[in-house]
């Protein structure tokens, strides 16, 4: 199924609608992330990834004009199939187009070894968001 994964990057208003629901999905229904602090207000400044199979969107995620990358998610019957793993390298691509030397996330504690897969080192303590562990990570891109 990898190979027929297609990757769209563009900005709220074009992928806006598909991001939002995949988002809702996962941070406010199965991860029960209150709303307000799901849906920020920075949409409408980032650039945001889109992941199709078939013309169906699993997976979403959004870098930041600072080079964060943030809001991660893939819908739980399209886990494991290397969805994620494609929108954080079109970000990671993205933020070195853009010429940022390195790129951070805040990952959920559990979802530590997929970013360390990828190359990020965490940094600094634990910390709590939205009632949900999470760590700091960085990746410095080489230009």
């Amino acid at each position: 199924m990898n190979a027929t994964i297609e990757i769209c990057e563009g900005d709220w208003a074009a992928l806006g609608e598909a991001a939002s629901e995949i988002r809702r999905l996962v941070f406010i229904e199965e991860q029960r992330v209150p709303q307000e602090e799901e849906w920020d207000g920075r949409d409408p400044e980032c650039r945001h990834f889109l992941a199709l199979h078939d013309n169906l969107p699993l997976g979403t995620a959004r870098l930041l004009p600072d080079a964060h990358i943030g809001r991660v998610a893939v819908l739980a019957q399209a886990r494991g199939l290397g969805i994620g793993a494609a929108l954080m390298r079109a970000a990671i691509e993205a933020a070195r187009r853009d010429g940022h030397a390195s790129v951070e996330l805040a990952a959920q504690t559990h979802a530590l070894a997929f970013y360390e897969q990828l190359g990020f080192m965490a940094f600094g303590d634990e910390f709590l968001d939205a009632g949900i562990p999470h760590r700091n990570m960085r990746l410095d891109l080489d230009h």
